[in-house]
């Protein structure tokens, strides 16, 4: 019985336990990666679009016909038609006005090379696709870290703040006694208010920016966080001369020149293999009864094209649309060369910057102590004792927000070498 109400009172608790595993399991599913997802479908479509062009095709058909004149339903030899016309023991002849036809057909490329070109082509998009949501997945996981980390740096923000209203509280007691015993002006507690009025606008302030937060993440994953999670780095970035997440963007200009060649490929003598079988039913024009004949063929087919204005238009297109995609990478290549230089460096300001801060809270803290001596002695005004705790705030400030810069600026180098983010960040 003990077992079961232990249960029954710890499940709430797992079921709102988060981690960032949680939500990056949560990302993969929510809309923002549903529709990456789809995405990759559609170029797998694409893909099998493609391949199929290499197969045959067979029809089934039905159809009528009407001439104005009899007509054969099945081509005639001189020589049979000769027999036909000298027999008169034949019934009816195979011609006629109206004729019924059914049948089955089939065309199949042997050698049409720019079928080949294309399916290659739509692999390449393909991979292009699978790249590019893979990308679009670190980014959002990057963002999540991101404003995790920026939701932990505010929320020991408000924690310093709560400490400092208590330094308040014990300064306003004291300036009360001291105004008791006639040792500090009323007025005294006039900055004590203004100090708590300041204090309570920067906390709106903060549950501003937390409200943002926890919304970004929210619209990555569909879970509202209630308390920002605590994480820590496993793994460092692994950085390269490649820039894996320009990937999509390489894989698709292999695919436009693929696109070139087979737009010249077009140009090229292709060979179809076709043939069909015939069933006609109709009347014979010489008698009226009904006839019914079957035919049959096959045929090799070699085209040749020699003027196609709109293949020669088709092939400048793609071109140009390949320049453009070069230019682009080549923009973006410079772009996040230069970021991850300046982010590389960034990362070791910031860890020198933290341990700077960390010296800093410290030695502000002493002060305050010493402050706190003075200023009981009266040695100190209420002011000049306020900035001393304002000092041990600001430092704090300033140790987790360069902090959260830490997490920020890795997760944007992590982004543009391609980085496993998950294996990065527990």
């Amino acid at each position: 019985m003990l077992r079961k109400s232990f249960l029954a009172l710890s499940l709430p608790l797992l079921l709102s336990a988060t981690s960032l595993p949680d939500l990056f399991s949560a990302l993969k599913e929510h809309a923002q990666t549903k529709s990456d997802e789809m995405a990759v479908k559609q170029a797998e479509v694409a893909n099998k679009i493609a391949n199929a062009k290499l197969y045959p095709t067979v029809n089934l058909f039905a159809k009528y016909d009407y001439t104005t004149e009899p007509v054969g339903m099945i081509p005639v030899s001189p020589e049979t038609n000769a027999k036909l016309l000298a027999d008169p023991s034949k019934p009816a002849q195979p011609f006629s006005q109206n004729r019924f036809s059914e049948g089955i057909n089939f065309t199949m490329p042997l050698f049409v090379k720019s079928i080949y070109t294309m399916s290659d082509k739509a692999k390449k998009m393909q991979k292009s696709v699978k790249a590019k949501k893979r990308i679009n997945l670190l980014k959002n996981e990057a963002v999540i870290v991101g404003a995790n980390a920026n939701y932990l740096y505010l929320i020991e923000l408000e924690k310093s703040l709560d400490k400092k209203k208590e330094f308040l509280l014990e300064t306003e007691k004291t300036i009360k006694i001291k105004i008791d015993n006639g040792r500090a002006p009323v007025s005294a507690l006039y900055i004590i208010d203004d100090r708590f009025n300041q204090l309570k606008m920067m906390k709106n302030s903060l549950a501003l920016q937390k409200e943002q937060l926890i919304n970004r993440i929210r619209s990555l994953t569909g879970i509202t966080l209630n308390r920002p999670i605590p994480m820590q780095e496993v793994r460092a970035v692994h950085t390269s001369d490649i820039l894996e997440s320009l990937t999509p963007l390489k894989l698709k200009i292999d695919a436009n020149k693929l696109e070139i060649d087979a737009q010249k490929e077009k140009l090229y003598p292709s060979l179809v293999a076709y043939g069909s079988y015939y069933f006609s039913q109709a009347k014979a024009y010489n008698n009226n009864e009904n006839v019914s004949e079957t035919y049959g063929n096959v045929g090799l087919l070699l085209n040749i094209p020699l003027l196609a204005m709109e293949n020669y238009q088709e092939i400048k297109k793609s071109k140009m649309q390949m320049y453009k995609d070069k230019l682009e990478y080549e923009k973006l290549e410079e772009v996040l060369k230069s970021k991850a230089i300046m982010l590389q460096k960034t990362m070791t300001l910031l860890e020198s910057s933290i341990k700077l801060s960390q010296k800093s809270v410290v030695d502000k803290e002493r002060l305050l102590e010493i402050a706190k001596v003075n200023y009981t002695n009266g040695r100190l005004s209420t002011e000049e004792y306020l900035r001393y705790e304002d000092d041990v705030i600001d430092a704090s400030a300033k140790l987790y927000k360069t902090k959260a810069q830490k997490w920020q600026t890795l997760m944007e180098l992590a982004v543009i070498y391609a980085n496993n983010i998950e294996e990065m960040v527990k």
